[in-house]
Order: structure tokens, then sequence, then C-alpha cells
């Protein structure tokens, strides 16, 4: 019985080398299963590197319509919010070319070599000795439209191509990997809304503001995002495109629309509309459990539209609001265009400091501070803050140049950027008037030296006259 026993542990030779090399193989796939994909480094390099293009562009992009095109400041802002919509339109073309043909790697690839030739484009137009302001415009805006199909193409995709290096085991890396995606977004972001108004405004080329270098540098960082996700291609690992889900639900839905529509009212027995999409072998029963868990939370989503669109007038409205500020608080001066830094900026600082701080404490006295209470909250003080924006524009308008409103009347601003005082007196102005006694000249407006460079400090006045 012994030897029976001995014999049922013997195996042969060959099939011991065969059970090590097995046993090898998978010490080496858990090994491996425990890494960090060595290839993610290469898509945040890109994310972060794209970031700052699109970012460095876009924080100056309504000045440049405004004051180097010399478009009102109504068409600047018409332009700036057209192009934002097409960058967010293209990201379900990019999403649909990426499922159902190309691939995410692929379309990555080549709408990021799209991406770069509309940065080119748009920085050539404002490039000074390349023609008129015609040929600046048809330039410009032919690289946003450009841009818009770039940056679109490639938004839904980079996320999820990132999320597909992971193996199922490693959820932890999965999660650890979005944050510093999230983070590499909000610190490209940060760096190049602080650095591209700096190089706009203290660069001078061709006689005004640099704004070709402004725009020539997000270029070249985006030549760079490119050459950072090519380099990463021996190690990606690349799904073969499997359909796109926008268009599966889009057909179950309108089959379900089409199919209860031609059913009688008397048979329409069916729980919910969109089981009238359901075929007879019951095939797309897990889409449809699907669609119905979607509808039941697209509620949530009907705000944020109208939040996004308040969100974006951060470049435009209230950039050209900044512009009819001095920018100082206290001895720092903010630039119009950096004013948008304010973004990344909390959301670095906060996430963290919340994370850490303000969360759990809530959560020990039992708090209930749901994400879906947050976003309620974060809403709210996006409405106050526009309450603010209105308020400020009030003061503005007190202290802004008056404007004549018919052909009698006449308007003047007098500014004293000389380094002694300046007495001006006027027929017109009553407050100006000055008189003449035995030849010295008594009245008139006393203004003393100022800083141009401080429109808060201007010692000056502005006022209407009546013509006689």
């Amino acid at each position: 019985m012994a030897n029976q026993s001995e014999k049922t542990y013997l195996l042969p030779k060959s099939n011991i080398s065969d059970a090590d090399d097995a046993t090898d193989g998978s010490k080496a796939s858990r090994k491996e299963k425990s890494r960090f994909p060595f290839c993610i480094f290469f898509i945040l390099g890109n994310e972060f590197c794209e970031r700052y293009s699109f970012y460095g562009m876009r924080t100056i992009l309504v000045l440049y319509l405004k004051y180097y095109l010399l478009w009102d400041a109504t068409t600047s802002t018409a332009v700036f919010h057209s192009f934002n919509v097409l960058c967010y339109l293209f990201p379900l073309f990019g999403a649909i070319l990426a499922d159902s043909w190309w691939g995410r790697y692929k379309t990555i690839l080549w709408l990021s070599v799209v991406y770069a030739v509309g940065m080119v484009v748009n920085t050539l137009g404002a490039v000074g000795p390349l023609g008129n302001l015609t040929a600046h415009a048809a330039l410009s805006c032919t690289g946003l439209l450009i841009i818009a199909i770039g940056t679109g193409g490639i938004k839904p995709c980079v996320a999820a191509f990132g999320g597909d290096q992971f193996e199922a085991v490693q959820e932890n890396y999965r999660r650890s990997f979005f944050s510093l995606f999230y983070f590499a977004i909000n610190a490209g972001s940060l760096l190049s809304t602080f650095l591209s108004p700096l190089i706009r405004e203290q660069v001078k080329c061709f006689g005004d503001d640099c704004y070709a270098l402004a725009f020539g540098i997000p270029a070249i960082l985006m030549v760079v995002a490119l050459v950072f996700f090519v380099t990463g291609t021996r190690w990606y690992k690349r799904l073969p495109p499997s359909g796109n889900i926008l268009v599966k639900v889009t057909k179950a839905i309108w089959c379900a629309i089409r199919n209860r529509w031609k059913t009688e009212k008397k048979f329409r027995t069916k729980d919910h509309w969109i089981d009238y999409a359901l075929r007879d072998d019951e095939s797309n029963a897990t889409l449809l459990r699907d669609i119905k868990y979607m509808l039941s939370v697209l509620v949530l989503f009907i705000p944020l539209p109208l939040f996004w669109t308040l969100f974006d007038q951060q470049g435009s409205r209230w950039t050209l609001q900044a512009v009819k500020m001095d920018g100082y608080v206290g001895g720092l001066r903010i630039l119009p265009d950096q004013m948008q830094i304010c973004n990344p900026l909390l959301i670095v600082i906060l996430i963290p400091l919340l994370e850490v701080t303000l969360y759990p404490c809530l959560h020990r006295f039992k708090i209930n501070f749901s994400p879906l209470r947050r976003m309620a909250f974060g809403m709210i003080l996006a409405g106050m803050s526009f309450v603010v924006a209105a308020l400020v524009h009030m003061k503005i308008d007190v202290n802004y140049t008056a404007v004549p409103v018919n052909q009698h009347q006449t308007s003047l601003r007098v500014i004293n950027a000389a380094n002694c005082p300046l007495v001006v007196n006027s027929t017109v102005y009553p407050d100006w008037r000055a008189t003449r006694t035995n030849g010295t000249v008594i009245g008139g407006l006393r203004l003393e030296p100022t800083n141009v460079r401080r429109p808060k400090l201007w010692s000056s006045l502005s006022v209407l006259g009546h013509l006689k």
C-alpha cells in the first residue's frame, strides 16, 4: 500500500518540468499584474501637454479676436462660444469613429495629427507679415475649426484608452490612473492659463502683443503630446472596435418608439415603453435594462447644459469685463485673461484639502453631504457668482466714460500722466469753468499726476456737456 501511495505522487520527468514552467509562468503573470502599466506614463504625458495646448490657446482667444482681429465684443464672444460648441460636439463623432471603425489608438493618433495642424494654422493667423486682417481672420477661423475636430475627436478616447491598459484584477491601479489623469488635465490647464497671458503681455512682436508666440508655444506642446503618445506604441494594449454604444442605444430607443406607435392602445401592456424594442430571442435584454437605468438618472443631467453655458463665460464676457479693471489685488497684478486660472487652481487645492479635512469631518458627525448635494451646492455658488459679476459691472459703469446720447452733447475724459498737477478749464462743462481775475485763473479742474497703468487710481473725470 505504501508503494501504491508513493506511485500516486510520482510524475514523469517531462511532466514535472511542464508543471514547473506553468508555475513560473503563473508567478510571472501575477508579478506582471501587480505592476502599474509602464505605458500609462506616456498617456499621462500626452494628456498634460494636450491640455496645456488647448487651454493655452483658448485662454487668450477672446482678446485675440477683439484686439488683434479688431472684431467687436459681441462678435468675439459669439466666435469664442461657437468654437466651444464644436469642441464638445465632435466628441460624439470621435466616439462613433473609435468604437465602430478605427479603434481608440488610431483615432487618437490620426486626430492628434489633425489637432496639431490646426494649432499651427491658428498660429500662422497671428503672424503679422502674412497678410491683412482678412487673411488673418481666415487662417484663424480655419485653424479653430480644425482644432475643434481634433480635440473633439480625441476627447472621448484618451481616458478610455488608458483604462484599457489595466487588467480586471488591477481595479485599484485603474482608479489611481483616473485620479492622475484628472490631475494632469488641471495641471496643464493651470500652467497654461498662467503663462500664456504673460507671454502675450510681456513679449512684443510685429509691433504688438505677441499672439504669434502665445499661440506658437501651445502648438509646439501639441506636437510634443503627439510624440509622447507615439513613443508608447509598442507597450499599448489595443482592443478592436466593438461597436458604439451611442449608436446601439439610439437604435434601441427608435425601435421602441416605432413598435409602440404601431401597437394598438389596448395591446400596450408592457411595463416600460423601452420594452417594445425587446427581440423575440431576448438577446438585447441586457441593453434595454441598462437603458432603463440610464433614463432614470438622466434627469440629473438636465441642469448641466445651463451650468456649462454660464461656466464658459469666464473665457469670454468675464475676460472682457476684466479688461475694464486695473487687475490689482493688493500689490499683485492679474492680467484679464489670467482670471480664468481660479478654476484649475481651486481644483488642485480644494480637492485634496476637502478629501482629508471637510468630508471626513462631516462623515464623523453623520452629515450626509453626498455627491448630488455637492453638485447642487456648487451650482448655487455658480449662480451667486453671476450676481457678484453684475454688481462689479455696475461699479465699472459708474466710473466709465459717459457716452453722448444725442447730437447736442459731447463727452470728454482727461487723464493726467504728467509729473506735475494739471488744471483744465472749459466753457462747455460746468464743473470745469474758470474765471480770470487780475490775470489769475481761478477755478477749473485740478488733476494730480497718476499712474496710467492703474485705471483705478486715475485722477480723471468723465462728463457730458451740452453744446450751445
